[in-house]
């Protein structure tokens, strides 16, 4: 169980420093020293989409681990992070099949750009909430 212990929170920290990282540090330089609004912002469309999967699969993973049957003592741990993960999973879900292609229809078609910019980064937020608890329920566990 250490084993898999410690690797859940290796991919929980990646989960989580890859959605800071890109959320507070990379587009935001992105908007900055990119030429033009609509250049940055496609290319943060790209890394977005890009976090989506690693965030997909840095889930999956991460449910498959912790809800591996052990019989040897209950799995507490899984109880208290699977329904952070499922948040994490439905909302990083959410805003790529969702949201996003709501922006892009917006940005062609003049619709509510702000309004599903505004959801987008909210989602994001929460995403972000959901992995910042797993990452600290789990090392939290990992250090006991």
């Amino acid at each position: 169980m250490q084993g898999r212990l410690r690797f859940g929170v290796m991919l929980a920290a990646l989960w989580w420093g890859s959605l800071t990282a890109l959320g507070l540090l990379v587009v935001p330089l992105l908007f900055q020293h990119l030429g033009s609004p609509q250049a940055a912002g496609a290319m943060a469309a790209k890394l977005f989409a890009a976090q989506t999967w690693l965030s997909i699969i840095c889930g999956l993973v991460l449910l498959l681990l912790l809800n591996k049957k052990d019989e040897s003592a209950p799995n507490t741990l899984a109880q208290g992070v699977t329904p952070w993960l499922v948040a994490g999973l439905l909302l990083a879900a959410l805003v790529e099949f969702g949201v996003a292609p709501r922006i892009v229809t917006a940005r062609a078609t003049g619709g509510d750009l702000k309004l599903w910019h505004g959801l987008g980064s909210a989602m994001y937020l929460g995403q972000w909430l959901s992995t910042t608890s797993v990452l600290w329920r789990m090392t939290f566990a990992a250090a006991r």
